[in-house]
């Protein structure tokens, strides 16, 4: 084991050039040195705020960059609190204007892009560029489907960037009557329509985080790999493929670690830090890893502190019961569980003219598919059978949904739909062709568990593996005819699952369009948002009631109307929907304040190394070796 971990760190760290930050190989650890070591399951693209759309550059970009508002990290029911805002908004009484005072005494990080490189003032007109950026059509947000049509004034903004030559020549000082900063302290957001989710979707939101428009025109297209933000940490080295290092930010205003949570937090040591300065560390360092064994034997290395089971390994993890054994219990590791509000799918692209014109074909291809097996193979029943979109723990769940039948496994019924499908296509169904975002041991595990299950009912499929963003660039641009996908939501309302099969939200969307969608359903997940439509959906009945519950306040009546579009969505069939992910996370005894969030990603500075007893486990591996 110690010759194939040492094998492995070689290749993360192999002849690669340094993105940002010193130009050295990884920081070594010095003795008294708090360095939290954690994995990614995938490299990342890059760490502009405006350019984030998946769960990974989400998580380091959360750590350097700062939202208004962030969720309360001990606290449930999930309840957002203010971070670089003073309090919460004032909204006007039609509910179309918010006013926010932000926080005194922010800085940027220091950075060569201000004078001197030293870090200026946070401003509310940091928040208005922001929200400019995402418009401007040049930049390639994936994010712009959010503030579509809501923000007065910024689709104007975005039609107006469309004559501009690039990026760097649209004149960000143009006015937009929705977005006002009357002063340095004051952000004013006037809404075209009622936006209920609005502290939800964007001003909690890292991808609408303040930018410093001076490191945008320092760096240009490189602010990707130059992020400067007012958060904990800073970027210091970046291998791309191989590892990011971020270290403690001199220039950080301070903060607190909470001081209460909810019942039972105490008992669990979660108040211990109670009251104390945050972060602790010093260093954070994720490797990327895309398989999971050896990351799973890096963690039982004790070089990293948290990480996920692999299902190889689960019974050796796990008794029947559910519980740690008694091997892993010695050694100090600890297990959480906590529901994700995820939901995962087979989604068919409804513009396929084999597809999208037969729902017999995929009525049969989901009654095809044997949910609890898959999720027995592949998750060690560790999942929930998905029997509609929107996931349990999302008000709005209906539970009668089971009872539909729309995920049942009834090959027979599968095979007389494809009898009626090929009857609706005028003869013989073509080989269909399966995408997945990833060609690891896993996915053509997943691959082959949908070939048989489709074969076995007598169609015929290929099955197409692809690196993450190159199964996001033939997703957006609508060039495929099933995928692999699924998404979770990054607020706690079930409109982000509905939103994706709004019809507005349709066709080919390339970057400009994109929003944090598709991802594997083994892995976690990264948000949902609002759109893209992937699946190319469109319902009449469906756009009616999702226009009538976005402008809802939250409530019973919004809840049914969720419920009625999710019954539509079913018996449209624009997916076969697979599972709801139940994380199962281990953690090292040492690794302190692990407690699990569904919607907040910013955590690393509420995370603390106990030095003694990592250096004693360690010591223990080595010795048993």
């Amino acid at each position: 084991m110690d010759f194939a971990l040492k094998f492995l760190g070689i290749s993360f760290v192999a002849v690669l050039p340094v993105i940002a930050g010193c130009d050295r190989s990884r920081s070594l650890e010095e003795p008294n040195e708090m360095v939290l070591h954690h994995v990614l399951y995938t490299r990342i693209a890059g760490l502009d705020p405006a350019s984030t759309a998946d769960i990974y550059s989400r998580i380091v970009a959360s750590q350097i960059f700062e939202t208004l508002y962030d969720y309360h990290f001990l606290k449930r029911p999930y309840e957002l609190a203010p971070l670089l805002a003073e309090d919460m908004p004032q909204i006007s009484e039609d509910r179309l204007v918010y006013t926010v005072k932000v926080k005194k005494g922010v800085y940027f990080q220091d950075d060569a892009c201000f004078p001197g490189g030293k870090a200026r003032q946070l401003r509310a007109q940091d928040f208005v560029y922001a929200f400019k950026r995402t418009a401007n059509i040049k930049t390639l947000s994936p994010n712009w489907a959010v503030l579509n049509e809501r923000i007065v004034g910024l689709d104007e903004f975005r039609e107006y960037t469309k004559s501009c030559t690039g990026a760097g020549d649209v004149n960000y000082s143009r006015e937009v009557e929705g977005l006002q900063a009357p002063d340095d302290q004051t952000l004013v957001i006037k809404l075209t329509k009622p936006w209920p989710q609005l502290i939800y979707s964007a001003l909690a939101d890292t991808a609408y985080a303040p930018v410093a428009m001076e490191a945008v025109d320092y760096y240009g297209q490189n602010i990707i790999s130059h992020p400067v933000g007012t958060g904990p940490f800073k970027l210091n080295v970046w291998r791309r493929g191989s590892y990011i290092e971020l270290v403690r930010n001199p220039t950080f205003r301070g903060e607190l670690y909470p001081t209460e949570g909810q019942s039972g937090d105490a008992e669990a040591g979660y108040l211990d830090d109670a009251g104390k300065p945050i972060p602790f560390a010093d260093r954070v360092v994720w490797t990327v890893i895309e398989e999971y064994q050896p990351a799973w034997l890096l963690f039982l290395q004790g070089k990293v502190d948290a990480g996920v089971i692999p299902k190889d390994s689960f019974d050796e993890v796990i008794t029947g019961g559910g519980e740690l054994t008694h091997g892993m219990k010695q050694r100090g590791i600890h297990l959480k569980t906590s529901m994700d509000p995820s939901t995962y799918w087979l989604g068919f692209n409804m513009a396929d003219g084999v597809l999208g014109k037969n729902k017999p074909l995929r009525r049969a291809i989901s009654y095809a598919i044997d949910r609890e097996r898959f999720i027995e193979l592949f998750f060690n029943n560790r999942h929930l059978v998905a029997h509609g979109v929107i996931p349990p723990m999302m008000a709005g769940y209906n539970a009668e949904i089971k009872e539909k039948g729309y995920s049942r496994y009834d090959p027979v019924k599968a095979k007389e739909l494809l009898a009626e499908a090929e009857r609706v296509r005028g003869g013989k169904l073509p080989v269909l062709k399966i995408a997945m975002p990833g060609a690891s041991t896993w996915f053509h595990q997943y691959g082959q568990f949908l070939q048989r299950s489709l074969t076995a009912i007598g169609l015929e499929t290929e099955v197409q593996y692809m690196d993450g963003p190159t199964f996001q660039e033939e997703l957006s641009a609508g060039n495929v005819q099933m995928f692999a996908s699924g998404a979770s939501a990054s607020i706690p309302d079930a409109q982000e699952f509905l939103s994706l099969f709004y019809s507005k939200h349709a066709g080919p969307v390339r970057g400009s369009e994109q929003r944090r969608v598709s991802i594997p359903p083994g892995k976690a997940s990264n948000g949902a948002g609002a759109g893209p439509n992937a699946f190319n959906y469109s319902n009449p009945q469906f756009d009616q009631l999702y226009e009538k519950a976005e402008v809802s306040p939250d409530g019973p009546e919004r809840q049914r109307l969720y419920q009625e579009m999710e019954l539509i969505v079913l018996e449209d069939c624009p997916a076969a929907f697979l599972n709801h992910r139940v994380a199962y996370v281990l953690h090292h005894d040492w690794y302190k304040n692990y407690k699990p969030h569904a919607f907040a990603y910013g955590l690393s500075k509420y995370r603390r190394i106990d030095m003694a007893k990592r250096a004693a486990y360690k010591e223990l591996v080595k010795n048993s070796n």
